[in-house]
């Protein structure tokens, strides 16, 4: 078990983000150990017939073992980055950084000696991480694009979701229902996952927890000192995102404010964006919008702008509704 200690400034130096790079890790760590993963099959039928061999670089850095290279899943530079800004920083990651993490990968026994692109990254790491960057990209609009709008609201909301909690329960809030291998308890942070006792009294590097589509069921994490600790857990609500088809809207509530406007309230147990909810209901983009509307207007939803997004959420009177 892994043990993390809070100073006080450390508590109020908590931080959400998501990271595309570190989805393109996970997605190939999930392919490669698809055992346990199921809620995920439908992507993998849609995935695996269309890859290619341009996929084999990320294969030799990510070969199914228990370590990915840490310039493979950076630290977001903000809270929600997007890919091209990520492979920037990848191509101009300095040589020593490259080596350093291809020397911890051979030093775990399920990832055994380097092969192909990670040999090429080794002796001559600038051209390598061009081709690297390049092979990315590639595997991102085949497997990765068609779906990351979809992927992308879920993170977004799960973001604004742990900020909520964070605001009005503090990190007990936030913890909760993570992840069943995390508990929070006076000011310390357990990880169940770690097979051996390690602790670590954090004096002010705070924590940064990243929300992740292809990490589920397990998690992410490193937190070795010196550096800012980092935990990669599942989004909320991920056996929504492969989900297609309508929801049953709540009869009794439908006969009062009509079963469109019900039938959103009942998706929005999780913040989402006007198109998510399009897709998840069927309603016409145009007739969700107008239906929110009212719904804001009524104090029901309430919206709030997680980076790019206007991400809607269900208000404690509608959640005393659907209850009722």
């Amino acid at each position: 078990m892994l043990t993390l200690t809070f100073s006080a400034y450390d508590l109020t130096s908590i931080r959400f983000a998501f990271s595309p790079l570190r989805e393109v890790s996970a997605s190939i760590h999930a392919l490669c150990t698809p055992a346990g993963r199921m809620l995920h099959l439908p992507w993998f039928k849609q995935v695996r017939p269309k890859l290619t061999a341009d996929l084999a670089p990320l294969l030799d850095l990510i070969p199914g073992g228990a370590y990915i290279p840490d310039f493979l899943c950076p630290i977001p530079t903000s809270s929600t980055p997007d890919l091209a800004g990520e492979l920037a920083t990848l191509r101009a990651l300095p040589d020593e950084v490259i080596r350093g993490d291809l020397d911890r990968m051979t030093s775990w026994p399920t990832c055994g000696p380097l092969q192909g692109t990670a040999i090429e990254l080794y002796e001559n790491p600038a051209p390598a991480l061009d081709r690297l960057a390049d092979a990315i990209e590639a595997y991102w609009n085949t497997a990765i694009a068609p779906h990351w709008p979809r992927m992308r609201s879920l993170l977004e909301g799960d973001l604004l979701y742990r900020a909520r909690q964070l605001a009005e329960q503090g990190p007990a809030g936030v913890f909760a229902d993570m992840h069943p291998a995390i508990r929070w308890e006076d000011r310390r942070l357990r990880l169940e996952q770690r097979p051996e006792e390690l602790s670590r009294a954090l004096n002010g590097e705070g924590l940064l927890l990243i929300a992740s589509v292809f990490v589920w069921p397990s998690l992410f994490h490193r937190t070795d000192s010196p550096g800012q600790p980092i935990i990669t857990y599942p989004v909320r609500a991920i056996a929504t995102l492969w989900e297609r088809g309508t929801a049953p809207a709540p009869d009794a509530l439908a006969a009062v404010i009509g079963r469109s406007r019900a039938l959103l309230l009942a998706e929005l147990d999780t913040p989402a964006s006007t198109t998510d909810l399009s897709r998840r209901t069927g309603l016409a983009p145009a007739s969700v919008s107008e239906q929110l509307t009212l719904l804001l207007s009524a104090g029901l939803v309430s919206k709030h702008r997680v980076g790019r997004a206007m991400l809607y959420v269900r208000t404690p009177r509608a959640h005393a509704l659907l209850e009722s």
